[in-house]
């Protein structure tokens, strides 16, 4: 196993924590967890691309349980409010502190910052089987500031665990939103052998807010894409288990369908499905996993002359969704194009057990022996290869050194120097009516869950 920095004593049993999670691709992976005194039992989605603990507070028609933070003598409120906005849903809450305690997880309990949600808007939707959402990212994402410790940072500081967690998602090839739910495994403070086979391939996180890790370059059937590998990190890339598919930037989108179209074995295939409007269908006795390439993204490794690969097979970007009548199986496209990020969701991550080593600032990819399908493994890791074809740097970040950007900050100053001498002048002029502040001011927040999961 791990070497561990310190001794959690006898707070640590991997094998405990294997199988420790349920759910799907389609609708999340979630752990059971036991809150407040006496304990109310609450499962809790995994979302690796946001920083907020919160637990459903009030009845919900989509919600089977709640916590009551009534019943619990342990709960202390805090009294401020949170609210998170998505651009598809939204909730309201509470900050306070209560108890945990994780029956398929780490011994003994532990008190962690804790928000109630009392009203919400397409957060918790039809069919999900969880009632809380377990952020994992850094405190940097945390609402409404970082001064909220995050669930992970409590439990490093209290059970004096080792800062690194990993996961295994177990849903390739399955139904995404099927009748039953897979397995799966977050592992608290380390890494557990019979998780992954082969070897772990690091690569550096950037910035620790998200997940953010550098791209250097995508091939679709072995194809490289040929895009400036900025194109792939624009204007970050994460990964993020709280996102169902991989989410890749527009003109990256466009450059994957158009070459997963040019080398599928299916010349006229319908613009909806790969857009995500329209599903599509096969015999059941056929398995159209055999008509596409695999994909293949490219990641820095912790030597940065060197990259690794991780590829998933079509098995895990050709989403077997739904059947009709008795020999129709319909598919999605696991793919979908972002505004704003790439992001490793569990399109991909199904395909890997996946290591956030925050202690070492890297994320590990190995292969997981439960990325199969009709028993081959629909995922591979390779390297290394060299970074010499590849910028040094492929993540877009500010360096002054450069003469254009000294000349364009000059100017940004000089601008906002006129802006503020302006609105000096309009602060001298007698004011004649004052905005009223109105929720449409409240900041979106960034976290892709709820955002991206449902289409």
């Amino acid at each position: 196993g791990l070497a561990l920095a310190s001794d959690p004593g006898d707070t640590l049993n991997f094998l405990a924590m294997v199988e420790n999670l349920q759910g799907d691709s389609g609708r999340g992976y979630y752990l059971e967890m036991l809150i407040g005194t006496p304990a109310q039992a609450l499962n809790i989605l995994v979302d690796t691309g946001s920083s907020n603990f919160a637990v459903a507070g009030v009845p919900d028609p989509d919600v089977t349980s709640y916590f009551n933070p009534e019943l619990s003598s342990t709960y202390r409120s805090e009294g401020i409010e949170v609210t998170v906005k998505y651009s598809q849903g939204s909730w309201t809450g509470v900050l306070g502190t209560d108890v945990i305690t994780m029956p398929k997880g780490l011994y003994g309990s532990y008190t962690i910052n804790i928000a109630t949600i009392l009203e919400s808007e397409n957060f918790f939707l039809p069919g999900v089987k969880w009632h809380g959402i377990l952020g994992l990212a850094y405190d940097a994402l945390a609402k409404p500031s970082s001064s909220v410790e995050t669930f992970f940072d409590s439990l490093v500081r209290q059970a004096k665990i080792p800062n690194i967690f990993s996961l295994q998602m177990c849903g390739a090839g399955l139904p995404v939103s099927g009748s039953g739910t897979n397995g799966g495994s977050l592992v608290l403070g380390g890494i557990e052998p019979s998780l992954y086979t082969g070897d772990i391939w690091y690569t550096p996180i950037k910035e620790e807010w998200y997940y953010q890790v550098e791209i250097l370059k995508l091939e679709v059937g072995g194809q490289n894409l040929e895009l400036d590998c900025r194109e792939y990190n624009a204007d970050k890339a994460i990964v993020d288990s709280g996102t169902t598919l991989l989410r890749l930037p527009e003109k990256v989108f466009s450059a994957v369908v158009q070459a997963i179209a040019r080398t599928s074995l299916i010349q006229e295939f319908s613009s909806g499905f790969w857009t995500g409007t329209q599903l599509a269908c096969w015999d059941r006795t056929e398995k159209p996993w055999s008509l596409f390439p695999k994909l293949s993204i490219y990641l820095r490794d912790e030597n940065s002359s060197r990259s690794f690969r991780i590829s998933i097979l079509p098995q895990l970007y050709i989403q077997p969704i739904l059947v009709i009548g008795d020999n129709l199986q319909c598919y999605r496209f696991g793919i979908s194009s972002s505004t704003n990020a790439l992001v490793i969701g569990a399109t991909v991550m199904e395909g890997f057990y996946v290591i956030f080593d925050r202690a070492q600032r890297r994320v590990g990819f190995a292969v997981s022996p439960c990325a199969e399908a009709d028993g081959s493994p629909v995922s591979e890791i390779e390297g290394p290869f060299t970074t010499a074809d590849v910028a040094s740097n492929c993540v877009s970040s500010v360096s002054l050194h450069e003469p254009v950007l000294w000349i364009a900050s000059y100017a940004l100053m000089s601008l906002c120097g006129i802006i503020l001498l302006v609105l000096v002048v309009l602060l001298l002029i007698p004011p004649r009516c004052q905005h009223r502040y109105t929720d449409n001011d409240v900041v979106n927040d960034e976290s892709s869950l709820v955002r991206h999961r449902w289409k």
